[in-house]
């Protein structure tokens, strides 16, 4: 029956290749089915690229995960050749795990991805796991953008090839065929493989991967009328044990075993089996797309003596596709908000409607809202109108609201730290968050934050400080006085910070925070050192401050960081003090901090930094200085590194100081590097004019770093020509 079937068509084929254009609309319909693999579906691009030069006019199309991919954009108007393309540059990463942009995030959303190495989620005090690896976003995004010149379509029989494809019923495990709706959604349903990308809800039912129930869709191109078909499998039969490797060769495992029973009755409907030879690929190899790609067209090519007959004249149409396209955003439609204000979401996006919009902005703006973590998934499609377009935003939120956050830390001047975290939002307000930071270790240490994010709208929060710090040092924090009145070289100290600060932010030319507040802060300084005469309280005093702050922050890695640039910039009037020592004077701090970063070569980076600060006022507390030294610790107060010299060498209550590093990631994750830098600090240098002369002190050094789950993992040896001295410093894990 097969082959008079095909005789059939060939019959038909050759006498319309003859000029009857009059029975063009009788000719025999060509269906093309294409089964999942992951990425060895990527060998569906090579088949086609063989079906377009031949000339053969695919009718139909199915299929099921990737073969639904690569088959519904190839009915939305892409040729094999464009597929081939685009997966060329496609990021083979982002494919199977979330990325978000760091320069997407939040000031708080960066710094709670750069502190703890675990993140264990918890509802009504249970443990969460995932539901899988990722989300999918940055699929989404590249299945909305490639499909955005037939976004309007929602009939997927009226695409410029009709198209359907399969996903699974999670709940009640039947097949689900997708005819209709948003393309790109329905395109990652049918792709969402499990464990590996979230189920994806589409009419109230939650789908994954159609290859768990119809990993070949055949019989959907008979119902629709296929009098031909050409099928393209790239399933692995079962596997010996040995040759099973890790979770998703299980899961591929587990699939095939009702598919191969099925496949001998799929194989008899189709016309022209094709099945390139993808062994010893898996589903997550799309690093060797280029290779599978040309496994699909080789094979494609031994089957032309089937195909041949197939050929017409027919030339697929060229479609304008814009890829980078701007849009005119008319309005917003923002659904399933219950925890989280729409003021919110409209600040995360961080554009505004009634303009003209790139794509790629939309795209930052979604990616600002998974930086938040608050969405368990999101979606977005475009409703045309007679001005532009609607963006609507689909939202699903989490229901995980409790954290419990694990992080690791040593250094040489706070020493070693555990890190333990508890993080609850939605704990008072909408849109609010409460956090707080224990470290335990040689050094005691806390910081509680509350902060209720308002988006385009006034922000406020509350934050509470504390850190303790014992160490023999160089400086006594009184201007040096009792170390040259005792003749010591250092003095061991004891130094505790109380901070409390309540503030108001708001974002400022869509890209800036700008903030301002009040500060409570408590110094305690002492020398457990006795000295004959000298009281060992050094300061015990009150301190409340006005606060003012500026930041921007588009590094692309806080540590490591190969393009971008930030800038800080503070100013604090210091206009009380419970005054231990009888002589406060009002004074104000202003300090400014910038750098970039940019690659002059694809392991080569460079980055220049600059900053400096200065107190106003004829009696400024000597306790808040600058200081200069170490390496590989977090800020405190006014405390900053400095190659060459040991912790808090150097102080004064003004300074500047540049930096250079050239970093070598010699292997990835790896890195090689060097740095200077140079500083003038003292007092009052920028009344004399000694900012600006030659460099006073300078150090250099040579590093290794890590980017490991805890953060990195760095050596430094440094020395500085001023003084001969010669300091190692090592830092492991994110600094808190």
């Amino acid at each position: 029956m097969k082959k008079l079937l095909f005789l059939f068509a060939f019959l038909w084929v050759t006498f319309m290749s003859y000029g009857q254009d009059s029975l063009v609309d009788n000719k025999p319909k060509i269906g093309l089915v294409l089964s999942g693999g992951g990425a060895k579906g990527l060998a569906h691009i090579g088949v086609l690229k063989v079906i377009d030069s031949l000339g053969i006019k695919i009718d139909y199309v199915a299929g099921t995960s990737m073969g639904a991919i690569i088959g519904g954009l190839y009915a939305s108007g892409y040729s094999g050749e464009e597929l081939d393309s685009i997966f060329k540059e496609v990021d083979t990463d982002a494919l199977l795990q979330d990325y978000t942009p760091r320069e997407s995030k939040t000031f708080y959303e960066k710094r709670n991805d750069e502190i703890y190495a675990f993140s264990l989620p918890f509802n009504h005090f249970k443990l969460e796991l995932p539901k899988a690896l990722s989300k999918g976003l940055y699929n989404y995004h590249l299945m909305s953008k490639l499909t955005k010149h037939v976004s309007t379509i929602t009939d997927f029989d009226k695409l410029p090839i009709p198209f359907l494809c399969i996903a699974t019923d999670v709940e009640t495990g039947k097949e689900v065929v997708l005819r209709q709706g948003t393309l790109p959604k329905a395109l990652l349903a049918s792709g969402a493989i499990p464990t590996l990308y979230n189920p994806i809800e589409i009419d109230g039912k939650m789908l994954i991967d159609g290859g768990v129930v119809n990993n070949y869709p055949v019989e959907e191109l008979i119902k629709k009328g296929a009098d031909i078909i050409i099928g393209v499998d790239v399933q692995d039969g079962l596997k010996k044990l040995a040759d099973i490797k890790g979770a998703t060769g299980i899961l591929s495992q587990v699939t095939n075993y009702s598919m191969i029973e099925k496949m001998s009755k799929k194989i008899e409907l189709t016309s022209i089996y094709i099945k390139p030879n993808i062994k010893g690929y898996t589903v997550v190899s799309f690093e060797k797309g280029t290779e599978i790609v040309i496994k699909g067209e080789t094979e494609a090519k031994k089957h032309l003596k089937e195909l041949l007959p197939l050929k017409s004249n027919y030339k697929k149409p060229v479609i304008e596709k814009q890829l980078v396209d701007t849009l005119y955003i008319t309005d917003l439609e923002i659904n399933n908000l219950d925890k989280f204000t729409r003021a919110y979401v409209v600040g995360k996006l961080k554009f505004n409607t009634n303009s003209k919009i790139e794509y790629s902005v939309v795209e930052r703006g979604i990616n600002n809202l998974n930086a938040t973590q608050n969405f368990e998934s999101i979606f977005y499609y475009f409703k045309k109108n007679n001005v532009g377009e609607r963006l609507v935003i689909d939202l699903t939120e989490s229901k995980k609201n409790t954290f419990l956050k694990l992080g690791l830390h040593y250094d040489g001047l706070l020493k070693s730290a555990l890190l333990l975290n508890v993080t609850k939002k939605n704990l008072i307000a909408k849109n609010d968050v409460f956090s707080l930071d224990v470290g335990l270790g040689d050094n005691f240490r806390y910081n509680l934050n509350y902060y209720v994010d308002n988006g385009f709208y006034v922000s406020y929060g509350f934050s509470s400080k504390y850190i303790v710090l014992n160490r023999n040092l160089r400086n006594d924090f009184s201007g040096n006085m009792i170390l040259e009145n005792s003749g010591l070289s250092s003095l061991s100290i004891d130094f505790s910070d109380f901070s409390n600060q309540a503030y108001i932010q708001t974002i400022f030319a869509q890209k800036f925070s700008i903030g301002a507040g009040v500060e409570l802060k408590h110094l305690k300084i002492e020398s457990a050192t006795i000295l004959n005469n000298v009281d060992p309280i050094i300061d015990n005093s009150d301190y409340f401050s006005l606060i003012g702050y500026l930041k921007y922050d588009s590094f692309d890695n806080k540590y490591f960081p190969k393009k971008g640039w930030f800038f800080v910039g503070d100013l604090k009037p210091v206009l009380y003090s419970s005054d231990r020592a009888d002589n406060f004077e009002k004074f104000t701090i202003a300090k400014a901090d910038g750098a970039i970063a940019f690659t002059v070569h694809k392991k080569f980076t460079f980055k220049v930094q600059s900053e400096g600060g200065f107190s106003i006022g004829e009696n400024r507390v000597p306790y808040l200085d600058f200081a200069l030294g170490g390496y590989g610790f977090t800020q405190i107060n006014n405390l900053r590194p400095f190659l060459g010299y040991d912790f808090v060498a150097l102080s004064g209550n003004s300074y500047v100081k540049g930096s250079v590093v050239l970093d070598y990631e010699f292997f990835r994750k790896n890195h090689l590097n060097f740095t200077a830098n140079y500083a003038n600090i003292g007092n009052n240098i920028f009344d004399d004019g000694t900012w600006i002369k030659r460099p006073m002190y300078s150090g250099y050094g040579f590093g290794y770093g890590l980017e490991s789950l805890i953060g990195p993992i760095e050596i430094k040896h440094s020395w500085s020509p001023e003084t001969k001295d010669h300091h190692t410093w090592f830092s492991i894990g994110f600094t808190f």
